[in-house]
Formats: C-alpha cells, sequence, structure tokens
C-alpha cells in the first residue's frame, strides 16, 4: 500500500513539475515576444482621457472600407493610457472610445500617426473636440486643412439647406442659383485641397487628402500632386495608393 501511494505521489510530483516547467516556460516566450514587440515598435502614443474612469480604447486603421484593431486598452481607475505600434509610414488612425453603457456619437477620433512620440490630451465629455494631439507633423498639417474645410462643409450644409427648401416650392431661377454656388463652393475647395497638397509634398498628408478628399478631380491637377511628392513620401502607404489610383483613372479615361 505504501508503495503504491509513493506510486502516486511520484507522478503526481511529476505532472506538477511538468506544469510548473510549461508555465515558465510560457511566462519566459510571452515576456520575449512582448519585448520583440516593443522593440519592433516605432510608434509610441501616451495619452490621457480626463474624466475617463472605466471603459475601453481601440486604436484602429482603415483597411479595405473596414475598421481593423491594432490595440486595445482597458481603461479602470486611470484616465492614462499607452500603447506601442508599428507603422510602414505615417497613416490615418482612429482612436476609438468604448463607454460601455453610456452611448455618445462622439466616440472616434482621427489623427495623423507617424513613427514618433505622440501625446494626446482629451476629455470624456468632449472626446473629439477637446483632442489635442503631439508629436506629428503630419497631423499638425491636417489640423490646419481641416480648419478651413470645416467651413466649406459648413457652406455646404447652408446650400443643402437651400436646396431641400426649394424643393418643397420649386423655383427654377432659384434652382440655377444654388445649383451655381454649389458649382463654385466645389470648386474653391478643390483648387484649395489641390494647392495645400502640393505645397506639402514632402508629408504624406499630401497623397492622402488627394485620395480621401478630391479624388474625382481632373487628373491634370493629381499629375501636379504626384509630381510634388518627394521620393520618401512617394514610397508610403498613401504615395502609393495615390501612384496606383492614377494609373487606373488614366487606364479608363482612355
Amino acid at each position: 500500500m505504501k508503495s503504491k501511494i509513493h506510486e502516486i505521489q511520484n507522478t503526481t510530483n511529476n505532472i506538477m513539475s511538468k506544469k510548473i516547467v510549461l508555465a515558465i516556460i510560457a511566462v519566459i516566450t510571452l515576456m520575449a515576444c512582448n519585448k520583440e514587440g516593443a522593440t519592433d515598435a516605432n510608434v509610441h502614443i501616451t495619452g490621457n482621457v480626463k474624466g475617463l474612469s472605466q471603459g475601453k480604447l481601440y486604436l484602429q486603421r482603415l483597411q479595405d472600407s473596414v475598421l481593423i484593431t491594432l490595440d486595445s486598452i482597458n481603461i479602470n481607475g486611470d484616465s492614462k493610457f499607452e500603447s506601442h505600434i508599428k507603422l510602414e509610414s505615417p497613416e490615418m488612425l482612429y482612436l476609438i472610445l468604448d463607454r460601455g453603457q453610456t452611448k455618445s456619437i462622439d466616440d472616434n477620433l482621427p489623427f495623423f500617426a507617424e513613427p514618433g512620440n505622440i501625446h494626446i490630451e482629451t476629455t470624456l465629455k468632449h472626446f473629439f473636440s477637446d483632442a489635442k494631439v503631439t508629436g506629428s507633423k503630419n497631423h499638425d498639417l491636417w489640423v490646419k486643412f481641416d480648419s478651413l474645410n470645416s467651413k466649406f462643409r459648413d457652406q455646404n450644409l447652408a446650400i443643402m439647406a437651400k436646396r431641400l427648401k426649394n424643393e418643397l416650392k420649386p423655383n427654377p431661377t432659384t434652382t440655377d442659383s444654388i445649383e451655381k454656388a454649389y458649382k463654385n463652393l466645389l470648386t474653391r475647395k478643390y483648387r484649395y485641397t489641390a494647392h495645400f497638397a502640393v505645397t506639402n509634398g514632402d508629408k504624406e498628408i499630401a497623397p492622402y487628402l488627394a485620395l480621401s478628399e478630391i479624388a474625382d478631380i481632373n487628373t491634370a491637377y493629381l499629375d501636379t500632386i504626384q509630381k510634388s511628392m518627394t521620393p520618401e513620401v512617394a514610397k508610403s502607404k498613401y504615395g502609393k495608393m495615390l501612384n496606383e489610383y492614377i494609373k487606373e483613372r488614366k487606364a479608363i479615361e482612355k
């Protein structure tokens, strides 16, 4: 009987020893992977969402018209957050706030990320409008562009309101006036965007604006933006996309 007990104990001890060894190996492997991931990362993002005590943040990128999660961060008591990711070139990313049971349309913060240290300061109450992003030259340019582009959006909304009102009581003269105003606004916006992109051809925001804001502009303008890009920008994600897009447009227009 004693020999059987010793046998069982020895077997149990062997199993426990193996489990402990496997657990240690797993921990070491995980630490090695994390260390490798941290070393591989070239973008260090830190931030603070004042007023947020509990929730979840998602760092996402747009891929094939779908948002893909790069990192998820749990917030539990501390409103500060941190993330390490790798980007092949500067890219527009999205910081998404999951408020849990509380719903809000103000939960999406786009920012132009680039290799280096980026800091994001914002609030729970005004997640988007209170946001201040530092450490990215491309984002600084995007904020500058968007400040005037927002005026174009406001003017466009005003024209749309007039168009809807006119549809209730159609007036040919008013219709012509509205359509003329819309075309003039569109022309001004497109020219401003193209000029901004050409002026900043040494930054990845140039091909990004061409693709996201004025993709249907005359090919000649796209050619000008393409020629203004530096070799480094031309090799970036958006630079390659713009080159391919122009190639496809020209093939269709032949």
